[in-house]
């Protein structure tokens, strides 16, 4: 059959895989077959078709045979189909995929929002638990100041009581003191009045005897003591 190619490219400038430089590149799903079929492979061997028949000379013609081009053509038409269905699906898993990935997405930021208020709720205990650790620790100090303060408190009180019984039991010493002081003075005194009057008998008693001694005719008076007699002994 003679067809018009006026845009065909000439056969030099096909690609290495026998593609037109025009036509789509192969996707990464390329070699895949569709109903037993290889899309891609097919199109690449229609171009093939049209690129290998014989050019007319001095024209931008090329013959090409019908009979092989519409078996090609009905070939690649019956395998459509399977592509549209192949897309289609493709299509359906993407949407499964991306309604799955959102899925997760949702099910992450749900889950990382439960987390953040469960941390919230955690920094709420903690914060509470400190604020009441502090409240303790503030009462603690202030019953043990207080306590610190009454003991110093007991400790002054008990140590003026002490200060006070010492000066009363020096007071009390002293003036026991003083008690046996005059006691024994005039303990003292009443010896030494004795001893006095005693002596003093000894001294008449004395002056007596030597004139006794040297006169030879005096009397003792009535009152006194004989020369030979001793004089009584002193009182205690």
């Amino acid at each position: 059959m003679l067809r018009q190619n006026s845009d065909r490219p000439s056969p030099d400038r096909r690609t290495q895989n026998g593609s037109h430089p025009g036509s789509p590149q192969p996707s990464a799903r390329e070699g895949a077959r569709l109903n037993g079929v290889d899309v891609q492979r097919e199109l690449n061997r229609l171009e093939e078709i049209i690129l290998d028949s014989p050019r007319i000379p001095l024209t931008r013609r090329t013959l090409v045979d019908e009979e092989q081009l519409l078996d090609q053509l009905d070939l690649i038409r019956l395998s459509l189909p399977g592509a549209f269905q192949e897309a289609t699906n493709l299509l359906l898993q993407r949407e499964a995929l991306l309604q799955e990935a959102e899925q997760d997405a949702d099910d992450i930021v749900v889950g990382a929002q439960q987390r953040a208020a469960q941390i919230l709720d955690e920094l709420g205990i903690i914060r509470q638990a400190e604020m009441e650790a502090q409240r303790i620790r503030q009462q603690v100090q202030q019953e043990c100041e207080a306590m610190q303060q009454q003991t110093i408190a007991d400790i002054e009180q008990m140590r003026r009581r002490a200060q006070q019984e010492l000066e009363d039991l020096q007071r009390m010493a002293l003036a026991e003191c003083e008690e046996i002081q005059r006691g024994a003075d005039d303990y003292a005194d009443r010896v030494l009045r004795d001893m006095e009057q005693q002596l003093n008998e000894m001294m008449r008693v004395v002056r007596n005897g030597r004139q006794q001694l040297t006169g030879g005719t005096s009397t003792l008076s009535g009152d006194s003591y004989s020369a030979n007699r001793f004089p009584p002994a002193p009182r205690y």
